[in-house]
């Protein structure tokens, strides 16, 4: 139990026990009296804790390393820590994973269970190892959110301990999946499961268990139709979406899987409606912008540019958004946009091999051979470069070299 916080309704229309009762009374009037009870500031902490979690909500990232810092805070609320957790996943910062691999070893269960769920998506040697910890958690709440976490994961470590342990945790995330066998989400969920883990067949024999149950249930019917997309089975596929939007036509994810299946099919147009619809249902889903980017480059070059700036400002933590931006920037004659685009990625992730490629051959364009020369030195100094890339730069160089030569003969 919390004390009252006016002030928290003033900065973000939330109710308090003051005005519950005095209904006649503003607020500012509720604020003002409790003031008065303390000297101490008590609201602060309040204030503080609500203000970081209602940025995460609105996606306002500019107070990310303040999130972090108190997830990471002895003094954090486990509660408010935890909403944390759960939120700062859609940042798509890597400042957010070392935050998650202290948090999932907390001294708190609830944490340490909601970091064993976010660390699904950082599929890093040090994430996979903390969840094999995790799935020999004191608490089940821990184990099986780690065990749900490691599903999809195929090269686990080897030593026979490990083994037994995440198999004991896998074991109980099932018997919590079917506690409940005779309500549709649990084979909803068991067919995740088996989607996750690659088992296709016996995902769909899951999600049409549910289907059985619940005709109505969106969710199972567009991850069915990934599981058939998955086998092949297009046409499977388009039937379950078509299911799924006569249910909801709005359906941000059954419109973008549509999306996606049509343009594999080549039919742009129906893809472009389906995207667009995706997009406008879920104005922060950077795959449906992307792919809108991609379609509509061919002939509507401007309003691709539009959606892939858009999909790059969703996620900068991907850096192929950022990367189709500056390539279609440059083919629409914005060689210095490009470029900066292009730089900012090669310093943010400086093993993406195609940036500089493509960084080199804009500053040729624009005559700036230092430049040029600049960029491929730097790509083929930096190791781990692949061999492929390293001949084209060095092609490209030796070309800038022989140019020189025959200007000087000339």
């Amino acid at each position: 139990m919390l004390p009252p916080a006016p002030a928290a309704t003033i900065a973000f229309n939330s109710p308090n026990a003051c005005n519950i009762c005095h209904k006649d009374k503003t607020p500012q009037w509720a604020d003002e009296t409790v003031r008065k009870w303390r000297n101490r500031d008590y609201q602060a902490s309040v204030i503080h804790r609500a203000g970081l979690i209602n940025a995460a909500r609105t996606r306002d990232w500019s107070k990310l390393p303040e999130m972090l810092d108190y997830v990471t805070s002895k003094d954090r609320d486990e509660i408010f820590a935890t909403s944390l957790i759960r939120l700062v996943q859609a940042a798509g910062d890597p400042r957010v994973v070392p935050a998650l691999l202290k948090a999932i070893k907390d001294p708190s269960p609830l944490m340490r269970s909601a970091a064993a769920t976010a660390l699904q998506n950082v599929p890093t040697e040090k994430s996979v190892l903390a969840l094999v910890e995790a799935a020999g958690d004191d608490y089940r709440l821990v184990r099986v959110r780690a065990a749900a976490s490691l599903a999809g994961y195929q090269n686990l470590p080897p030593t026979d301990t490990d083994k037994k342990k995440v198999e004991a945790a896998n074991n109980e995330y099932l018997a919590s999946i079917m506690s409940r066998p005779d309500q549709w989400e649990s084979h909803y969920n068991l067919g995740n499961y088996y989607l996750d883990r690659r088992d296709f067949k016996q995902a769909v024999d899951s999600y049409e268990k549910a289907l059985k149950m619940e005709p109505r249930g969106v969710l199972a019917m567009v991850n069915e139709a990934m599981a058939y997309a998955r086998m092949g089975e297009n046409q499977k596929a388009n039937e379950a979406l078509q299911k799924a939007l006569k249910v909801a036509p709005d359906n941000a994810a059954a419109n973008f899987n549509m999306g996606l299946l049509k343009a594999e099919q080549n039919d742009l147009v129906t893809a472009e409606k389906h995207l667009r619809a995706a997009l406008k249902s879920d104005p922060q889903m950077a795959q449906a912008a992307y792919n809108l980017c991609v379609i509509l480059a061919k002939d509507r070059l401007d309003e691709a540019v539009d959606f892939c700036r858009q999909a790059a400002d969703i996620r900068p933590d991907v850096p192929r958004y950022a990367f189709t931006l500056a390539f279609y920037r440059q083919q629409r004659g914005d060689f210095p946009g490009a470029a900066s685009i292009l730089d900012g990625l090669i310093t943010k992730y400086p093993g993406y091999a195609d940036a500089y490629v493509l960084l080199g051959a804009i500053y040729e364009k624009q005559g700036k051979k230092a430049e040029a020369e600049g960029v491929y030195n730097r790509g083929l100094s930096l190791e781990g470069m692949p061999d492929q890339y390293k001949v084209r730069m060095k092609a490209r160089l030796e070309a800038l070299k022989l140019a020189d030569t025959d200007t000087g003969k000339r």
